[in-house]
């Protein structure tokens, strides 16, 4: 399942070493986004409270208020010192609720200035730990800390015992992140020291075994740097995680996206908070997919609007397995770099099972495609091809859970809500998006995700 050898990644670092996944899945789909990069003119952005796990958002604006980058917009009622601020300048012009009044999202309408909040350049040399906690927490940058257990936003009291920067994704269509930091490589480099200041342990930046022209990540100082290769979820971070620094019961590990060590750099820097992004537009259903250059929380309206197939479409932010639902003039995720287009699956197929289906994916070899590993690229929907059955053992879970843990018998744990058995059988290790792949393959249609992001839950619960 793992095979571990010994690579020289540059000569200034002692030994780092190629991790192969053995098992996984890589779902080839057509709609790779073009390596190339066009600037994007966006009037509205939007933060969403619901990105953030756990986050009970307070208001600290009002509809009509002008912010700056970097001002705070709301704050996390049981940790008020955790602020989410503006990612432009402009007026605050809408806040959007869902069911019991729930806060879905803060919109902004930028003034097209970018004015930020300045929150002073400082020595990184010199620095301390407590001046960069502070730096991040009214910034607005802490957020995209995360740690785990629990994949929640970092506690700020707390120190972790390594951080991990991820540098590369393997989901369908995702974006080449060495474009997304293309021309960053000081701002990079910062944030990364800046990240040592905050751990005792390591730091880990991830890189795919493929990344050969990239001298941003390759180059990279003060870190340790660990090779992955094989199919998704190769580029999960609980991968990651558990090849290299395992977490235990009461460990805590942070983590990080590679763009958002850039931010965190440039307002080391610079003292502005300045969180510009690179989005993929990718799918099926999208005639030019691309790369936008924009910010953080951006709405894809101007990138989608004639530029996609048909009119009866999902519009994701993230990926197939794992991304969010949204609408065409909808928000990128905050931590999301792609948005994915692809045809809605709200039809019926009659005796669809009884078909040869020569040109349907299959990973179980219900179709003659199945029978074949081949580079072909599918154009697939979200039909289900049927409803929620019995939860029955097929073994085809473990073919793609890259994990020394029995999947099954976690789920069946955490249905059952047995705390001291979802210990013992690796809760810990994993989050929801480790089982987007046994979801895709699980002939029971269960929504294996929102499971584990329940038991999940419940284990942050009982242990708070």
């Amino acid at each position: 399942m793992l095979n571990c050898v010994e690579n020289n990644i540059r000569t200034n670092i002692d030994m780092s070493t190629v991790y192969s996944v053995k098992k996984g899945l890589n779902i080839n789909l057509i709609g790779e986004a073009e390596k190339t990069v066009v600037d994007l003119d966006v009037k509205r952005f939007a933060i969403k409270p619901t990105d953030f796990i756990g986050c009970f958002p307070k208001m600290l604006v009002k509809e009509g208020d002008s912010v700056k980058a970097g001002a705070p917009l709301f704050y996390d009622k049981y940790r008020p010192d955790i602020f989410y601020t503006s990612p432009v300048s402009g007026k605050f012009v809408e806040l959007r609720r869902g069911a019991k009044r729930r806060i879905l999202e803060v919109i902004i309408e930028s003034d097209g200035k970018f004015d930020s909040e300045d929150f002073g350049k400082a020595d990184i040399g010199k620095v301390s730990r407590e001046e960069v906690k502070e730096k991040l927490l009214k910034s607005g940058v802490w957020p995209s800390l995360r740690q785990r257990p629990y994949a929640i936003v970092a506690n700020p009291k707390d120190t972790p015992k390594s951080i991990f920067v991820t540098a590369f994704d393997s989901a369908p269509l995702a974006p080449d992140y060495s474009l997304l930091v293309e021309g960053k490589e000081k701002e990079f480099q910062a944030g990364l020291d800046i990240l040592t200041k905050l751990t005792d342990g390591k730091v880990h930046l991830n890189v795919h075994s493929e990344l050969t022209g990239s001298k941003v990540f390759l180059e990279a100082e003060n870190v340790q740097i660990n090779t992955f290769s094989g199919p998704h979820p190769s580029g999960n971070v609980s991968v990651h995680i558990s090849r290299i620094d395992p977490i235990n019961k009461g460990d805590i590990v942070w983590y990080i996206n590679a763009v958002d060590v850039v931010t965190i750099g440039n307002l080391f820097l610079t003292g502005k908070y300045d969180p510009e992004r690179v989005i993929a537009l990718t799918g099926s259903e999208v005639q030019n997919p691309k790369y936008y250059k924009t910010r953080l929380g951006a709405s894809i309206e101007t990138m989608v609007s004639g530029n996609v197939i048909g009119d009866n479409n999902r519009f994701i932010s993230g990926n197939v397995l794992t991304g969010s639902k949204i609408y065409d003039a909808g928000f990128v995720g905050f931590y999301d770099n792609q948005v994915t287009v692809i045809p809605e699956g709200d039809y019926y197929e009659f005796l669809g099972w009884a078909k040869p289906g020569f040109g349907k994916w299959s990973f179980s070899r219900t179709y003659p495609s199945g029978l074949f590993k081949c580079k072909k690229k599918y154009r697939l929907d979200t039909n289900m091809h049927g409803g929620e059955r019995a939860f029955v053992v097929t073994g085809y879970y473990e073919k793609v859970f890259p994990f020394d843990i029995y999947p099954m018998h976690l789920m069946k744990a955490i249905l059952v809500e047995d705390i001291d058995l979802m210990e013992n059988l690796g809760i810990y290790e994993i989050d929801a998006e480790d089982f987007a792949l046994c979801e895709v393959i699980d002939p029971s249609k269960i929504n294996m995700q929102e499971i584990v992001r329940n038991g999940l839950e419940l284990m942050r619960k009982e242990m708070s």
